[in-house]
C-alpha cells in the first residue's frame, strides 16, 4: 500500500465502542434481551454520530477545512488510529492531492523527505474500481507494494470514494482500529453514509469556490492597471476582506487611480463606495471612469473635481454614498507640491525621507452622494525630496474593537518602521501586517517623490 501520512490530528481520537469484540472468556450466560437492547443503543449511538458529522461538515464551504474535517469525522466514527483523503486530479485517473491525519510528531519526522502518495497500489485499486475496500491484512493482499522507509506500519484498512451524481472526487482512506479488531460490515456502511454527504459537501464547497474566483477577478477587472509616472514612483495593493470573501458574490467598493493629466501633473486617488454587492462594484466603476475623465479634461483643482463628480453623477444616477480622496502633485523650479480635496476620506500619510510619519489632516468635506450644493476646499503642501504619500482606504485600520485613532497611530508607526523600503515592499508589508481586523476590503494607493 502507497501511503504517507503528515502530521495533521483532526479532533479528538475516542477508543471504539461499538462494532465485533473479542469472545468473552466462559461465565455466566448474558441475557439475549440486555445483549439486543445494549446492540440497539451502540446502533444509535452510531448513527447520531453519522448525523451531527453530517450536519458539521455540511457548515463549511472552504474546501480545504471541508476536505480535513471529513478525513477527521471518519476516523471518529469508525475509531481509527490513521485516516487520509485522497483528491483526484481533473482526469480522476491519479492523486493530485493527499491529506493524512494521526501521525505523531515523530511519526512525521520518520517520513521526512519522502513524496506523498500518488495513487498506487492499494490507493489506486479504490481509484480504478470506486467501490468500498476493506483489508485484514494489507501486507499480505496482492495490491498492496508495501510501504516506504520510515512508515509506520499499518495492518487493516478501509476506503471509501467519495462522490455525488455519478463524479468521484476522492477516496477516504482509514488504517488500524484502535481496539485491534479489523474493519466490519458496520464500519463500511458508516464511512459510505458519510462519503454521500461528503460529496454533496466537497461539490458545494467547489461551486462556491468557483463564484467566489469569479468575484474577485472581476474586482481586479474593475481596477486600473497603473501606468509608468516617471520619476514619481507609483504602487497600488488590493486586498479582499478575509470574512466577505468569503461569502457569495462578495465584491467591493474600493478602489485607485493614478494617471499623468495634460499639463504634467498627476493625479491620484482613492475611494471607497458604500456597499459590498454588485451595485456597489458598479457604482465604484462608473465613480472611478468618470473622475478619471474629469481630472484630464477639466485640469482643475482636486476640490472643483469632486465637486463636478458629485453633481454629475446626482443627475445621472442614483448613487450610493462615496468617500473619495483626490489628489494632484506637480513639480516646480523649487521642488515638488501637492494639492488635495478630500471628500469625508481618511487622511493621506505623508512619510518624510528620514521616516517621519505623519496624516494630512484637514477639515474633510462630505461624502459624495450626500448633498452636492455644499462647498469644497483644497488644501496645498509642499513634498520634501524622496517623501512617500500613502492613500488607503479605512478597511486598512478599521477594527470593532479598537477606535479608528489607534489604528490610524499604528499604521503610521508601521508605516515609520519601513519606510526605507522600496514602495512596493512598503505597499505589501502594510497590507500583510495592517493594524485592522480585516472585514473589511483594502486598498492602498502610494506614490514616491524623486531624491
Amino acid at each position: 500500500m502507497e501511503c504517507t501520512p503528515v502530521n495533521h490530528q483532526v479532533g479528538p481520537r475516542h477508543p471504539r465502542v461499538h462494532g465485533a469484540r473479542p469472545e468473552a472468556p466462559p461465565g455466566p450466560q448474558v441475557d439475549p434481551t440486555v445483549e439486543h437492547v445494549e446492540r440497539l443503543r451502540r446502533a444509535n449511538d452510531r448513527v447520531q454520530a453519522l448525523l451531527n458529522a453530517v450536519l458539521v461538515i455540511s457548515r463549511e464551504l472552504d474546501l480545504p477545512v471541508v476536505l480535513r474535517q471529513i478525513v477527521g469525522t471518519a476516523m471518529d466514527l469508525v475509531g481509527a488510529r490513521y485516516g487520509a483523503l485522497g483528491v483526484l486530479d481533473e482526469e480522476g485517473t491519479a492523486l493530485a492531492e493527499f491529506i493524512p491525519t494521526g501521525l505523531t510528531e515523530q511519526e512525521y519526522r520518520g517520513l521526512d523527505g519522502i513524496d506523498l502518495p500518488h495513487g498506487h497500489g492499494l490507493l489506486g485499486r479504490l481509484i480504478r474500481q470506486p467501490a468500498p475496500v476493506r483489508v485484514d491484512d494489507i501486507a499480505a493482499n496482492p495490491d498492496s507494494v508495501g510501504f516506504p522507509p520510515g512508515h509506520p506500519p499499518m495492518r487493516t484498512m478501509l476506503g471509501v470514494s467519495i462522490g455525488v451524481h455519478g463524479r468521484v472526487y476522492g477516496n477516504i482512506y482509514l488504517c488500524d482500529r484502535l481496539d485491534g479488531l479489523p474493519f466490519d460490515e458496520e464500519d463500511e456502511a458508516v464511512v459510505v453514509a458519510l462519503a454521500g454527504a461528503a460529496g454533496v459537501t466537497v461539490e458545494n464547497a467547489r461551486l462556491f469556490e468557483q463564484v467566489r474566483g469569479g468575484a474577485e477577478r472581476f474586482q481586479r477587472l474593475l481596477l486600473p492597471q497603473l501606468t509608468d509616472l516617471s520619476p514619481l514612483a507609483v504602487t497600488a495593493v488590493y486586498r479582499a476582506s478575509r470574512e466577505r470573501g468569503a461569502q457569495v458574490g462578495h465584491v467591493g467598493g474600493d478602489w485607485y487611480d493614478a494617471m499623468r493629466l495634460p499639463d504634467g501633473a498627476v493625479g491620484a486617488v482613492v475611494g471607497d463606495v458604500a456597499g459590498h454587492d454588485l451595485a456597489a462594484a458598479a457604482a465604484m466603476a462608473c465613480g472611478r471612469n468618470m473622475l478619471r475623465a474629469l481630472m484630464y479634461d477639466r485640469l482643475g483643482p482636486p476640490s472643483a473635481v469632486l465637486a463636478q463628480l458629485d453633481h454629475t453623477l446626482e443627475a445621472i444616477e442614483e448613487s450610493p454614498v462615496t468617500t473619495a480622496c483626490l489628489l494632484r502633485i506637480e513639480s516646480a523650479p523649487d521642488g515638488w507640491s501637492m494639492s488635495w480635496s478630500s471628500a469625508g476620506h481618511l487622511p493621506p500619510l505623508l512619510l518624510a525621507p528620514d521616516g517621519a510619519a505623519r496624516f494630512l489632516e484637514v477639515d474633510v468635506d462630505l461624502p459624495l452622494g450626500v448633498d452636492a450644493r455644499l462647498p469644497r476646499h483644497d488644501h496645498r503642501r509642499a513634498l520634501p525630496a524622496g517623501a512617500t504619500l500613502v492613500l488607503f482606504t479605512d478597511g486598512l485600520v478599521e477594527h470593532r474593537h479598537r477606535p479608528i485613532d489607534e489604528g490610524l497611530a499604528a499604521l503610521a508607526a508601521l508605516a515609520a518602521a519601513h519606510a526605507r523600503q522600496p514602495l512596493p515592499a512598503l505597499c505589501q508589508t502594510l497590507a500583510d501586517e495592517h493594524p485592522s481586523d480585516g472585514h473589511d476590503d483594502l486598498a492602498i494607493l502610494a506614490l514616491r517623490v524623486p531624491e
